[in-house]
């Protein structure tokens, strides 16, 4: 069975699953983003090119903000 006469039932899984991937991936940059500490005004910078840029803005962030991210300290003794 075909929807519209060309959309079978794989290229509806295929849609779907980058429906989802398009929604899930700027929340994971997000959630990663705000629990992370940056410096001066990087956080603020990375948030707005995630939310305005979206799909292309999380996955630049995934590549190039994370290497930008504060390290996290450890306890001290």
């Amino acid at each position: 069975m075909t929807l519209l006469g060309f959309i079978g039932p794989q290229e509806i899984i295929i849609i779907l699953i980058s429906i989802m991937f398009a929604g899930i991936l700027p929340i994971i940059a997000l959630v990663d983003i705000l629990t992370n500490k940056f410096e001066g005004n990087n956080k603020l910078i990375w948030v707005l090119v995630v939310i305005f840029v979206y799909i292309i803005g999380a996955i630049l962030y995934l590549l190039i903000g994370r290497k930008q991210r504060l390290p996290k300290h450890t306890l001290k003794e």
